[in-house]
């Protein structure tokens, strides 16, 4: 798995780079620059609305007291988008673009949440047994003699 991603952060640049020079051929410096400017702003501008969409999902998640695992994985995928956006590059931002898209982060959830085993645990807390007058609703009161000075 490292050697894929080592390989990948090589062929990522050289990759933008032979969109850049094709692009650039075809339409142009300038529109090329307005294309890669263009995108990060509407790409912002999404990435704004989809996030303030998602966080409010998730506040609402958590004051039914439901699993935010959807929303989650939404906003670590808003945040793969933003990061990007901030790339330079065609192909970076249509990924990023591809992600800011709910029907692709569904897509995504699904074919991962099929690979994920989700286990809820119980919180365990330990009551004050009647016997032991120390323990009084999660307080502990240490008598003289209990206490010593490191």
């Amino acid at each position: 798995m490292a050697r894929f991603f080592a390989l990948g952060l090589i062929l990522l640049p050289i990759i933008e780079i032979a969109i850049f020079i094709k692009v650039g051929q075809t339409i142009g410096l300038l529109p090329t620059l307005a294309l890669v400017i263009g995108a990060a702003i509407l790409g912002g501008l999404l990435l704004r609305q989809q996030g303030v969409s998602v966080l409010g999902q998730l506040r609402s998640n958590v004051n039914s007291g439901r699993m935010p695992g959807r929303t989650i994985a939404d906003a670590m995928m808003l945040g793969v988008a933003a990061l990007f956006l901030v790339l330079p590059g065609f192909l970076s931002d249509i990924v990023a673009l591809a992600l800011l898209l709910p029907p692709v982060r569904n897509w995504i959830y699904s074919s991962l949440a099929s690979r994920v085993t989700v286990v809820e645990t119980a919180s365990y807390r330990r009551r004050s047994e009647a016997g032991d007058p120390r323990l009084n609703d999660g307080t502990i009161d240490l008598d003289d003699d209990d206490y010593r000075p490191r």
